[in-house]
């Protein structure tokens, strides 16, 4: 057993979705205010927002007392010729990823639809065609990550993507290769998608790499169900919302997570972009003491 969930915090946590947007936090708030909030590890998030020179990146973290637990970077490996496009943004994640002496690299699938505007733009399930002509693709480039950088792939279930449900997590799970490929468990998304995250974890304890803790709220996430309404607006009604308002329970994730024979970095995020600027902050604080009074955490 490794013991403890080592914890941390993401851009994600300060309204930070995309590399560029005027109604972001600037990034140097950000660093400044998730190390006031007390917190000592962080990712990336998306490549750009963050500087992207990998020394004074590390000049940056430094100052703060801050290190970097993994990159984050989406794909669309399902789509037929997708290999190089996803190729350069990925590998140019990893790149500084690794330079951050960080092991890890947070892999998103794409949406299926808009995230903001809800409209579908693909087929929301992969055919049984489809399904192991991704996993091959996942496992060839976890397989270049992990030669080229060194770091491990931890690929995370998403709301409105192909890989969202329980069942679709499981069938993942499934087609890819164990020894390249783990998951990112995001508790928020899992709960979001009718999912289990502690099930997942009993289930499969050696699958298990990397965790993001969220909560969301099943009275917005089943008004959200019922319209048909897309993730992003999702997130504007607060269908993410602060620990322990919401769901999944936190103590009983912690303490299977504390069972697992693994080093675990358990890295909070909160969906709310956009938001007001002074909002993260205390909800930061207040998250990271909720989370301490749950248990041990390194």
């Amino acid at each position: 057993m490794s013991g403890p969930a080592r914890i941390g915090s993401a851009p994600d946590s300060w309204g930070v979705w995309y590399a560029d947007d005027p109604r972001q936090t600037p990034w140097e708030r950000f660093l400044d205010e998730v190390a006031a909030a007390g917190y000592t590890r962080i990712e990336l998030g998306p490549y750009g927002y963050l500087p992207t020179d990998p020394a004074r990146l590390r000049d940056e973290l430094g100052r703060r007392g801050l290190t970097m637990t993994a990159g984050t970077i989406f794909e669309h490996l399902h789509r037929p010729d997708s290999w190089d496009s996803t190729w350069k943004d990925v590998s140019a994640a990893a790149s500084l990823t690794a330079a951050m002496g960080a092991e890890h690299l947070v892999v998103i699938p794409d949406f299926w639809r808009d995230p903001q505007t809800g409209e579908a733009i693909e087929d929301a399930r992969l055919t049984d065609e489809q399904w192991p002509a991704y996993a091959e693709r996942m496992n060839h480039l976890a397989r270049r990550i992990r030669d080229e950088f060194g770091l491990r792939i931890q690929f995370h279930p998403h709301a409105d993507t192909h890989v969202d449900t329980h069942e679709n997590v499981e069938r993942f799970l499934h087609e890819t290769d164990p020894a390249l490929v783990s998951l990112c468990l995001d508790t928020g998304h899992i709960a979001y998608c009718g999912g289990d995250s502690l099930k997942l974890i009993r289930d499969h304890p050696d699958r298990i790499g990397y965790v993001h803790l969220k909560q969301v709220d099943p009275g917005v996430v089943a008004d959200v169900h019922d319209k048909g309404i897309g993730f992003g607006e999702a997130v504007r009604m607060g269908a993410m919302c602060e620990p322990p308002l919401g769901v999944p329970e936190m103590p009983p994730i912690l303490e299977a997570l504390a069972e697992l024979d693994a080093e675990i970095f358990a890295i909070v995020e909160q969906d709310m972009y956009p938001c007001p600027a002074d909002q993260p902050l205390p909800i930061a604080k207040r998250t990271l003491a909720y989370l301490r009074s749950c248990g041990p955490l390194r």
